[in-house]
């Protein structure tokens, strides 16, 4: 015998294992006997004495290895000489480069001449790769895991499909010719699309591959003795390519091919151009579809068109945000899964069975495609990385992943266990004792008891994760009724909504519901239920707002001021009844339906606000972050994160984005204020704070857009201002006085640091002045240009210099000319409430420094006065004297805001000089702050004024929430009155007689 007995080590293998592996030997030996006399009839190099000379750890991973697996067997007795070669080129440690691979392959198709040869080469070199494959799964060297092993299984693919293709197109080119090239002349070929876990990267051993072919643009081939539609050239050109790895051959095959996803399964056409299957999965695409194309990717031919493709579809497979219409389609396949995996004999299927790989794939695609469009993280085909990004995005804690994800890659172990033993797509459990033996040791068992009792921990836990995900809601729902004492049944509130209750039961239930008007609340349902537009609802729209009523009345009744929340809620159903995704999302979270009953029930601004920008609902799923909102880094920083996952070309995306953010941030802190978790001053600045990360965010915009075309301008010193804009954004009014409320519009100027003479250095050059104007153009149309969500906000430009006469955008020597020289009073008083809020740090020093020249400049104080006085009076007569009896102007009757914003002005002009510390700040709470610790001003006057001004605040505030007029009653801010027109006659009108704070 060549191969001595001990040639196998006997080492860990098990007493069971030890006979198949001796007959193993035997049959080794014989062949490598029959290939030392074919040596030495041929004159060629034998085998066997390499065989004698492995070294003993190489002997023992081989011992290993053919204990287990039969196919690896079959292939050595068949062609011995392969374990050397695998050994040489390090295979048996070490995953091949993807180019290397490649290259061993095309010098084997090089040889071949039709394509029954070239089907042998792929065959036998597919065959030879997954003896590496299974060999390092099997004895594990290092950096070598499962996913280490799919990804080796998918690579091989990938290199058998486009080495194929390429001959193919090769071979067919002297017939057919190549297919046109595109309208944009680049080179046309077949996209070969990847589906499933090679979509994914993660095939298993023995796995299918499913495929999908495509073509970008319809035309003739040319060049050939025959020319096809391309349509036709594509076909033929798929069918081939599936026979080249698919077919049955004297070497077997080489991957199994599935064509069953593509539109209309088998009955479809083999191949779409790009154009055909747009328009299919826009018009016929189904929910299981949008399933599928999760793990789509290219994998062979024209990997850029078939991104290209993919990015075209982006949007049929991953809704724009929150998808929980999906839910009810998942919902379904949950109950399809549960009916299969209760079938007989499903308990022995890993993948199929209780707790089976297939459960863990739902968990993660569950997500991703409820969450994928808008947390873009999500759109992976890896399923390792869906599942690892879950815990970061909040979806899944990190406790639950970190057992789903060790459990899949046990249960992925077993299955490639399973196909290593005889290369064959199985995922049963075997009821042989011996190959129970071999599996056991595959997964380092110690026995298949062993085994078994892991499988069963790690199934239950899998089954207990997907049985978590989407839930039935109206269960909860009806826990918590049962548990409250007087809970309505949701059939109740069911058969109220259908109206199948008369009028006097649905009046009864309405009242023991605690409604103030149950009459009313009757037949608000019932016109909205009779309404043309829910009577004309598609099939699937109705069948949700069915499903969520119940639940809404549910919510409803249990806020409480049931009778506002409803008349304020039925509105927001209405503005969504043709977007009835929302529907779904409001059905699948009965939390998010309480949290929009209070804020509804609180607030008509925030009802009109949600029902206006529907997509706010999404707001509230958090609520942990709902009634928190974000400070300015975090708020920077979320805005950072949106912004990036749009390509920087996509603006229409960016600024819709940038509205969202907006909508969004505000309804955080208008809840957090009806919740009453922020001080008021907390709510202006965080208001404020929201304006000043977008106006940042569109400075950036705006910028890029402008020096893409024109280049960088020249600065005042001769430098580019390169790096950053050399330019200012200044806040005036409420903006630049941190008090900025709901709805307030912005008053900004812009400045620039441009060279006088100077012009852009790009192709397209520009003169400073006007790249500068531009610049102001762009940030205004980006602020308030209208999208779907609305606009970002209202910019008043009049108080730049000269006003609607000046120039939009002034230098900073022109703007400090300008104030010096020109600048009426009243616009040194709005200087005071004037700041930076977005630009140049180098340049906002400046204008700082500017600010404080002025404002510090000694004033004529009677001068000042008498100009102040006047300017108060003007705006008086014009804005004040609207209020009813009993009432005042919280803003402009005396003893309202604007006196003491006035106060604060003339305190900045008439003290700054000699008091440099109020040139500091630009708000009236640390002016009038500075004024106490200055003494220019009595403590508890400073103190009065300042509680005075947060309670005419807090009122104007809250007047904007509940959308009343910001009137104040007289009996309750008298003595705040009182206070701000003792201090304004004292220090603005000292011979004036004393005005009663009743008239």
């Amino acid at each position: 015998m060549p191969l001595p007995d001990d040639f196998l080590p006997l080492i860990d293998i098990p007493e069971p294992l030890k006979a198949p592996l001796e007959r193993t030997r035997v049959r080794l030996a014989e062949a490598l006997g029959q290939a030392e006399n074919l040596a030495e009839m041929t004159d060629r190099d034998s085998p066997l004495e390499d065989w004698l000379g492995l070294a003993e750890p190489r002997r023992e991973q081989l011992a290993r290895v053919l204990a287990v697996s039969d196919f690896v067997t079959e292939t050595l007795v068949r062609y011995p000489d392969w374990l050397l070669h695998l050994d040489a080129n390090g295979e048996l440690d070490a995953v091949p480069d993807a180019e290397v691979m490649r290259g061993w392959l095309d010098e084997r198709l090089e040889e071949a001449e039709d394509e029954a040869a070239m089907h042998a080469a792929i065959r036998r070199f597919r065959r030879a790769r997954m003896v590496g494959i299974v060999w390092r799964d099997l004895t594990r060297p290092e950096g070598i895991d499962m996913w280490a092993t799919s990804a080796a299984v998918s690579r091989l693919a990938e290199t058998c499909l486009e080495a194929a293709l390429a001959w193919l197109e090769r071979f067919l080119e002297p017939r057919w010719g190549r297919p046109a090239p595109r309208r944009d002349g680049s080179e046309q070929r077949l996209v070969v699309l990847g589906m499933g876990k090679l979509g994914a990267g993660e095939l298993n051993l023995s796995s299918d591959i499913d495929l999908i072919f495509a073509f970008p643009e319809n035309g003739e081939t040319e060049g050939g003795r025959k020319s096809l539609e391309h349509q036709e050239y594509f076909t033929k050109l798929g069918q081939r390519l599936i026979g080249a790895l698919d077919a049955v051959t004297a070497d077997g095959f080489a991957f199994r091919v599935d064509m069953r996803l593509r539109p209309l399964g088998d009955g479809g056409p083999l191949v779409g151009s790009f154009n055909s299957l747009s328009g299919y999965y826009q018009d016929q695409g189904r929910e299981w579809e949008r399933y599928a194309m999760l793990k789509a990717r290219p994998v062979a031919g024209d990997l850029d068109a078939g991104a290209e493709l993919l990015a075209g579809l982006r949007p049929f497979v991953y809704r724009k945000y929150l998808d929980f219409g999906a839910i009810e389609s998942l919902r379904e396949l949950k109950g399809m899964i549960n009916r299969e995996v209760r079938r007989k004999g499903m308990e022995g299927n890993i993948k199929l069975g209780p707790g089976g790989i297939r459960e863990v794939e739902f968990v993660v695609q569950a997500f991703q495609l409820i969450r994928g469009g808008r947390d873009t993280e999500l759109q992976v085909t890896s399923l390792k990385s869906a599942l690892e990004r879950l815990p970061e995005l909040g979806l899944l804690p990190a406790e639950v992943v970190d057992e789903l994800l060790p459990d899949y890659v046990f249960l992925r172990d077993l299955e490639h266990a399973l196909q290593a033993l005889e290369d064959r797509q199985t995922q049963s459990l075997p009821a042989d004792e011996l190959d129970r033996e071999r599996v056991a040791l595959a997964l380092d068992m110690e026995d298949w008891p062993a085994l078994m009792a892991c499988l069963d921990e790690a199934r239950t836990r899998v089954r207990r994760h997907f049985d978590a995900v989407i839930a039935e809601p109206e269960e909860e729902v009806e826990e918590v009724a049962e548990a409250t004492a007087g809970g309505i049944p949701l059939e109740q509130w069911r058969a109220l909504w259908r109206g199948e209750l008369d009028e006097e039961e649905g009046t009864a239930l309405l009242e023991e519901a605690g409604f103030a008007d149950p009459a009313a609340a009757a037949r608000r349902l019932a016109t909205l239920y009779h309404s043309r537009q829910v009577q004309g609802m598609q099939r699937i729209g109705f069948e949700r707002l069915e499903a969520l009523l119940p639940l809404l009345l549910d919510a409803v009744a249990a806020s409480d001021t049931p009778d506002t929340a409803l008349e304020r809620v039925l509105p927001l159903i209405e503005s969504v009844l043709r977007r009835t995704a929302y529907l779904a999302l409001l059905r699948e979270n009965p939390d998010a339906l309480g949290h929009l009953m209070t804020l509804c029930a609180a607030s008509p601004w925030i009802a009109e606000h949600i029902a206006r920008y529907p997509i706010l609902l999404d707001e509230l799923l958090t609520p942990e972050t709902l009634y928190t909102p974000a400070d300015k880094s975090r708020l920077a920083d979320e805005l950072r994160q949106a912004l990036a996952r749009i390509p920087e070309e996509d603006e229409e995306a960016q600024l819709e984005a940038l509205r969202v953010f907006k909508h969004a941030q505000t309804l955080h802190v208008a809840a957090s204020d009806i919740a009453g978790t922020r001080h008021l001053m907390k709510v202006s600045d965080y208001l404020t704070y929201i304006a000043e990360v977008i106006l940042e965010a569109v400075l950036a915009m705006a910028w890029k857009h402008l020096t893409r075309k024109h280049g960088f301008p020249e600065l005042a010193d001769g430098g580019r201002a390169d790096r950053e804009p050399a330019f200012l954004i200044v806040g005036y009014g409420k903006l630049g006085g941190i008090e900025l409320g709901y709805g307030s519009d912005l008053d900004l100027v812009f400045i620039h640091d441009g060279a006088t003479q100077g012009e852009t250095d790009g192709k397209r050059v520009l003169d400073n002045g006007v790249f500068y104007t531009r610049l102001g153009q762009r940030i205004i149309h980006l602020l308030t240009a209208v999208t779907p969500a609305g606009t970002l906000y209202d910019v008043d430009m009049r108080l730049r210099p000269s006003g609607n006469s000046g120039l939009l955008v002034t230098s900073l020597s022109a703007y400090a000319d300008y104030q010096r020289r020109e600048a009426w009073t009243w616009e040194h008083q709005a200087l005071v409430r004037a700041r930076v809020v977005a630009g140049h740090p180098r340049l906002a020093q400046g204008f700082a420094d500017v600010r404080r020249e002025i404002l510090g400049r000694e004033r004529d104080v009677e001068a000042l006065r008498e100009e102040v006085v006047k300017m108060r009076q003007k705006m008086r007569d014009h804005l004040a004297g609207k209020s009813g009896e009993g009432e005042f102007d919280l803003k402009h009757d005396p003893g309202g805001m604007v006196d003491l914003e006035f106060l604060c002005q003339y305190a900045v002009l008439a003290m700054g000089h000699e008091t440099p510390e109020l040139l500091a700040f630009s708000d009236n709470m640390r002016i009038l702050e500075t004024l106490e610790t200055t003494e220019r001003l009595p403590a508890r006057e400073c103190q009065r004024l300042r509680e005075a001004y947060l309670a005419l605040r807090s009122a104007a505030h809250r007047a904007s929430l509940t959308r009343e007029p910001a009137l104040g009653r007289n009996e309750a801010f008298q003595e705040h009155r009182r206070v701000v027109i003792e201090a304004w006659q004292r220090l603005l009108e000292p011979a004036e007689q004393d005005v009663n704070p009743k008239d």
